[in-house]
């Protein structure tokens, strides 16, 4: 089989696809044919050995992918060869076959595209977590999103809006935001343009936003915060700035507020059940029409480089997917 590879640590241009054996599927694994993997920035961060995981020299990187399983090992019967799903990893999606734990994976229905099942497990997965398990979010509480035209951004803009929230979309271009709007958000901020604080008290009375959620870091975090509102929830998500922000303590004494952690990686390892019903109701909302996984570009397995690339450049609005 063909895989996307990583044999020494560095930028995208370093990744080379070549031809490695077919894996073969322990007692409790299966072997998926990918046909499709979704790209997200831990993806750019891995490959640099910039990430909480380091796997060793060569490895495939991927988080995330959607196929059909072709091989199944001797103990799983809960899944069979010709099944859809769609399967988590740490690494090792971007390649045409994927071996993974059988508990792993997710059966889809067979009416689901690969494109938007692969688009849509850590994305969506993540940002439901965090919103509706660490944020406790309610209906007509008022939801800050930064960087919300991301994968990740943007998941939360339409999952706030189905959980009945009021939703701030804050991004750095026009472009970005208009993506935002047709996913939901009420309300936009440029923050390129625009002072974050100062729009933030338009757009609340000067109230402040129950509940930030930031994929970023770097330099908005602390303006975002010293907005947040009485009883505020800050949700760090992640730090695609490059940048891990510095927030004084006293801020969350006067505000009330809580920072709390979201690390879907290991809630679905530690929480597999709760993870797996998450899931479910997700796929529910999405043949509801609620979700919407927004795809800006299709590349290729040779491509794949490039695809990261596009990520770690900010070009990409939504998710893109590697296809084999």
């Amino acid at each position: 089989m063909k895989a996307l590879l990583c044999k020494q640590y560095g930028l995208p241009d370093t990744l080379v696809v070549e031809e490695v054996p077919d894996p073969v599927p322990g007692a409790g694994e299966i072997v998926v044919d990918m046909k499709a993997a979704g790209v997200n920035f831990p993806d750019v961060l891995i490959i640099q050995n910039k990430y909480q995981f380091k796997p060793e020299l060569p490895f495939s990187p991927g988080a995330e992918f959607a196929g059909v399983i072709s091989a199944i090992g001797s103990v799983v019967t809960h899944l069979k060869v010709g099944d859809h799903v769609i399967g988590s990893t740490t690494y090792g999606a971007f390649c045409e076959k994927v071996k993974m734990a059988a508990s792993r994976a997710i059966p889809i229905p067979k009416t689901l595209p690969f494109d938007t099942a692969a688009a849509f497990i850590l994305t969506y997965g993540t940002s439901y977590h965090a919103l509706k398990d660490r944020a406790e979010l309610k209906a007509g509480e008022t939801l800050l999103v930064l960087g919300a035209a991301g994968g990740v951004g943007l998941a939360a803009v339409e999952i706030g809006k189905a959980m009945g929230a009021r939703v701030i979309a804050a991004a750095s271009t026009p472009e970005k935001l208009a993506v935002c709007r047709e996913h939901g958000a009420d309300l936009t901020i440029n923050y390129s343009t625009e002072d974050l604080r100062e729009r933030l008290k338009a757009l609340t009375d000067e109230k402040g936003p129950d509940v930030i959620y930031d994929p970023v870091g770097g330099q908005y975090a602390e303006p975002a915060f010293r907005s947040i509102g009485w009883r505020g929830r800050y949700l760090v998500v992640g730090f695609a700035n490059g940048e891990i922000p510095k927030l004084p303590l006293n801020l969350m004494l006067l505000k009330g507020a809580s920072v709390v952690g979201v690390f879907w990686g290991q809630f679905v390892s530690k929480e597999p059940q709760h993870f797996k019903r998450d899931v479910q109701e997700m796929f529910e909302w999405v043949q509801q029409g609620k979700l919407r996984p927004h795809i800006s570009a299709r590349y290729p397995l040779a491509q794949g480089a490039q695809a990261i690339t596009d990520m770690m450049n900010r070009k990409v609005m939504g998710k893109v997917v590697i296809t084999a």
